[in-house]
This record gives structure tokens, sequence and C-alpha cells, in this order.
């Protein structure tokens, strides 16, 4: 949990916490499931090794899985609502199910559209377990209010990071995935960024996504570096900033399908050390 050792009175417990990570895991999968599912067409022509559905799963236990994991994940997050007090909570998990639907059905085929969708729906993540913490502390006094005001603070400084980082590079990497799956999204009548913009254009967007990103975490950086945090400065330097600058060398050189696979799956390796760096904010606020 990223704020766990940063706000000492925080009232989202490890219980609650685990919880919303259940919730939000199998909603997610549910929108895996969706979308390979109504994907089945695109992906014998990019990617036939990896087809699931109607090879290891039939269509009909696919719709079953979907729909269990989304009533369960809907539930449990009923469930933070009322812990919460406040059922409009629910809507986080509601809308999360209908975008991953309309997604797999209309928006991932459209210019943008998917890609954005899919992008602010990572950034959310780490913001809902703060938005639930702050409805459980409104039933603090405004002096303990004032008195956690700091922790407040960081904590808002370092969630606001976590999902502009979450957006940045969720967003580079579904254009990324579209420039992959040129070949076959044109056959199926997809209106992605490359088809429509051309390859070269969405290079240059993604190119100019990923400087921004980098931009970012130098000041993040910095930041820690005027602190004496030392650790986090070099781990931000080499495992994410370093990565990202040998990805951008990938992308410009990258010409074929495997090109940006590999690409986009270096990408995940570093969103991956993005979120493994939760460890490291423990270890400075603890």
């Amino acid at each position: 949990m990223v704020f766990a050792p940063i706000n000492e009175f925080s009232k989202f417990t490890p219980l609650l916490f685990s919880i919303s990570v259940i919730s939000t895991v199998l909603i997610a999968a549910a929108g895996y499931i969706i979308n390979d599912y109504f994907d089945v067409k695109t992906d014998k022509i990019n990617r036939p090794e990896t087809v699931v559905i109607d090879v290891i799963v039939k269509r009909r236990w696919a719709m079953i899985l979907h729909i269990i994991f989304n009533i369960i994940g809907l539930f449990l997050g009923l469930y933070l609502a009322l812990k919460c007090h406040s059922l409009k909570l629910v809507l986080f998990q509601l809308l999360s199910i209908l975008l991953l639907w309309f997604y797999s059905t209309h928006f991932k085929k459209q210019l943008l559209v998917g890609n954005i969708v899919v992008s602010i729906l990572t950034a959310t993540v780490p913001l809902i377990p703060m938005v639930y913490d702050y409805y459980l502390m409104g039933e603090l006094d405004v002096f303990t209010t004032i008195i956690i005001g700091d922790f407040i603070k960081t904590l808002e400084i370092i969630i606001i990071g976590y999902s502009a980082f979450a957006f940045l590079t969720s967003f580079s990497r579904e254009v990324i995935k579209d420039m992959e799956d040129y070949k076959g999204d044109i056959q199926t009548g997809c209106k992605t960024m490359p088809i429509v913009w051309g390859i070269i254009t969405s290079k240059v967007v993604t190119f100019f996504i990923i400087v921004i990103t980098i931009g970012l975490l130098l000041m993040a950086s910095f930041k820690f570096n005027k602190q004496d945090q030392l650790l986090a400065t070099y781990y931000i330097l080499a495992l994410l900033i370093f990565p990202l600058c040998i990805l951008i060398v990938l992308i410009i050189k990258a010409k074929s399908s495997k090109d940006f696979k590999n690409a986009s799956l270096l990408l995940k390796f570093t969103m991956l050390f993005g979120i493994a760096f939760t460890f490291i904010i423990k270890h400075i606020y603890e």
C-alpha cells in the first residue's frame, strides 16, 4: 500500500486495501477476457500463438467467467462503499466494468478513444485507495485534520505522481501495441492511430509522450536528490529513465511487428519497476 507508511492516521486497513486490490484485479481480468472474446479474429492474424478463446477456453465459458468476475468485483466495491458510508464510490467499479466492455466492443477500434480510456483506467488505480481513505478519515475532527495536513500533502503528491506515470506509460504502450497490431487491425476495420495517421506520426507521438515521462521522472529524481534520498534518485535514473531512453531508440528503429513487440515488452518491465518503487517510498517514510 503506497500511503500506509506515510499517513499513520489512515483508516484504510490492510484488509480493506486487500479487498480493493481483489476487486480491481477481478474487474481487470474480466476486461481481458471480454477483450479476447471480441478480438479472436484480429488475434488470429496478429498473434495466433496466443489465442485462448475457442482454443483453450470455449466462448460460453469465457463469457461466464467474465460475468462472475465482474459480479464479485462489483460486490466487493459495494462493500467498500458501504464501509466508507458513501454508495457513490461503487461507481469506480461500475464505470470500470462498462468502460472495459465498450472498449472491447467499440472504443479500441476508434482513433485515440480506446488508448485514452485504458490510460485513464490505469491512472485511476492508484487514486482509488486514497479516495477511500479520505472518506474514512472524514470522521476525524478538524484539529486532527490540521495535524496530519503535511501527511496528506505528501500523500497527494506521491499518488498523483504514480497516476501520471501510469497514464503516460499506458498511453505509450497502447500506441506501441497498435503499431505492433497494424496488419491485423487494418484487416478488421479498426481506425487506430497508426492506420489513420500512419506509423511515422504514431512514432512521433510516442516519442513525445516518453520524453514528457522522462522529464517528470527527472524532476522527481532531483527532488529526492535534494532530500539526500540517493536510493530513490538512483532507482529512478537506473530503472525508469534509462530503460525509457532505450525505448526511444527502439521505437525510432522499429520496422516490424516483432520490433514493436520488443519495445512493448521493455515498457512493461519499466511499468513494473515503477510499481516496485512503492518499496522505496516505504523505506523513505517509515
